[in-house]
């Protein structure tokens, strides 16, 4: 018998490890095989080396669902990048930016997570708080009247949240939602 216990050896997240990769590689924006490995042992260092709350995923990946999430998020950035290199150019214009707050569908930490990212990488908007417990999103809107306005932003955020669902969530979760065209 042994005075000290053992600890368990922490274990890779390999779809976390996966993920960290791809994202490695989309940063340095450059696919070569000292990238990738460099990647995955970065991936396998965070995550057996730091403590991190692995995430239940109880959903499923529906490739025609990440297609649209891409492709709209591709579009997203595109547009918003011209608005906002468009409010750059305006030297008399003063935007109206605003902090709103959005109630998501979804109380899982992983959705959560995906839509204040993806909403965040969207130049003109920045989450600015995220309240894990309510589902609860604030962003800040850097031009509230390019926007389309308030109720426009809000309807942005939802309909990313919407998106991240249909390409990730299980039937289940999405029946929990309340969105339509989901059968209970």
């Amino acid at each position: 018998m042994s005075l000290h216990p053992r600890r368990a050896r922490p274990r890779p997240q390999w779809g976390t490890v996966a993920w960290l990769t791809v994202v490695w590689v989309l940063l340095w924006g450059d696919l070569s095989v000292g990238n990738v490995l460099a990647g995955i042992v970065l991936g396998l260092a965070v995550t057996t080396g730091l403590r991190m709350t692995p995430l239940a995923f109880h959903g499923r990946v529906r490739p025609l669902g990440v297609v649209r999430l891409a492709t709209r998020f591709a579009i997203d950035v595109v547009r918003a990048s011209f608005e906002v290199s468009l409010l750059a150019l305006r030297p008399r214009y003063t935007p109206r930016g605003a902090v709103i707050g959005v109630q998501l569908r979804s109380h899982s930490d992983l959705y959560l997570t995906m839509t204040a990212e993806l909403c965040s990488l969207v130049p003109g908007s920045l989450v600015v708080e995220a309240h894990r417990l309510t589902g609860m999103l604030y962003l800040h809107v850097l031009d509230v009247r390019q926007s389309g306005g308030i109720e426009a932003a809000r309807r942005a955020v939802l309909d990313q949240e919407e998106r991240v669902l249909r390409a990730f969530a299980s039937d289940a979760e999405l029946a929990g939602t309340g969105l339509p065209g989901v059968r209970a």
